[in-house]
C-alpha cells in the first residue's frame, strides 16, 4: 500500500513539471498589438522602412540605433544596404526573434540587437536613431537626442516631437494603412550667444531647435537677420542684401557670405 501511495505521489509531482517543460519548449511567436514594457508592439509596414532609410539616406559609414526594435526588421533592412545598425529591444524574447530573422537574412554581423531599456542604454555614438515611440515618450528622450551630435538623424514612425518641427516627411501614400507617415529631424548645432566675426561684427543669436534669428551689429548700428536655419552644423541666414552660408565647428564658424554678386569668406568665434 506505501509503495502504491508513492508511485502516485510521484506521478503527481511529474506531471506538472513534464507539462511544463512542453509549455517552455513552444516556439515564441510575436502577435501584433502585445504589451510591451511602454507600449504595444506594432510593426511598422516594410514600404515605410524603407521609405525611412531612404529619407535618412544611410550609408556605410553610419551606425543606425532603433529603438524598440521588435522583430528587427528596420535594422536588418539597414544592415542589407551595407550599415551597421544596433536594435535595442525590453523583450528577451523579441531579441532572440530578431537575431534569428538577421541570421536568417545573412546579415548577423552587420545587424545586433541587445536586451536593454531605451531610457538607460547609452546610443550616443548613432548618426541615425529611428523609433515608433508614443509621443510622451518621444518627448522623454528629447533632451537626449537634442544632445547628440550635430547632423545626427532623428526618425520617428507617425508620432512628432511637438514644438520641434521636423524638418522632412515622408508617407507611403497608402490612406488606408494606419502607419503611413514618418518624420526626420536632423540635429542642430548649438549656436545661441555672441559671436565675434573676422570682420569686427558681432553677430547675436537666439535659437529654438533648428530656427535662428538675432542681429549683426556693426559700429552701433544692428541689422536683424532673417531666414535663419541650422539642418545639423551646416548654418544660413540673410542680413539686408548678405547672403551667409557656413559650418559651425563647436566654438568656430566659417563659410561664405555674397552679396551684389561677389562672395567673401567669414569666419566667427563664440565670445568676444
Amino acid at each position: 500500500m506505501n509503495n502504491f501511495k508513492n508511485i502516485a505521489i510521484a506521478i503527481f509531482l511529474l506531471v506538472p513539471v513534464g507539462l511544463y517543460s512542453q509549455e517552455k519548449s513552444k516556439k515564441f511567436v510575436p502577435v501584433e498589438g502585445q504589451e510591451g514594457k511602454d507600449v504595444p508592439w506594432i510593426p511598422t509596414p516594410q514600404l515605410l522602412v524603407d521609405k525611412m532609410l531612404d529619407m535618412a539616406k544611410i550609408t556605410p559609414s553610419d551606425y543606425l540605433v532603433d529603438l524598440g526594435s521588435g522583430d528587427g526588421r528596420l535594422v536588418i533592412t539597414a544592415a542589407k544596404r551595407g550599415t551597421k545598425a544596433l536594435g535595442i529591444e525590453y523583450n528577451a524574447d523579441m531579441v532572440a526573434v530578431a537575431r534569428e530573422n538577421a541570421a536568417k537574412a545573412g546579415v548577423g554581423t552587420m545587424a545586433q540587437f541587445v536586451k536593454a531599456d531605451v531610457f538607460e542604454y547609452d546610443f550616443s555614438k548613432a548618426t541615425v536613431v529611428i523609433m515608433f515611440l508614443l509621443p510622451e515618450l518621444n518627448m522623454k528622450l528629447r533632451p537626449k537626442l537634442l544632445n547628440m551630435k550635430p547632423g545626427t538623424r532623428i526618425l520617428t514612425n507617425t508620432f512628432t516631437m511637438q514644438d520641434w518641427k521636423a524638418d522632412e516627411t515622408v508617407t507611403t501614400g497608402i490612406a488606408e494603412d494606419r502607419w503611413n507617415k514618418a518624420y526626420m529631424w536632423i540635429v542642430p548645432a548649438k549656436v545661441k550667444g555672441a559671436w565675434s566675426l573676422n570682420k569686427g561684427e558681432e553677430l547675436v543669436l537666439d535659437q529654438k531647435f533648428q530656427v535662428i534669428t538675432g542681429a549683426l551689429k556693426n559700429a552701433g548700428k544692428s541689422t536683424t537677420i532673417t531666414s535663419g536655419k541650422l539642418r545639423g552644423n551646416e548654418i544660413t541666414f540673410t542680413c539686408g542684401e548678405q547672403v551667409y552660408k557656413g559650418i559651425v565647428s563647436g566654438s568656430r564658424m566659417e563659410g561664405s557670405v555674397t552679396a551684389k554678386g561677389k562672395t567673401e569668406r567669414w569666419t566667427a568665434k563664440f565670445g568676444k
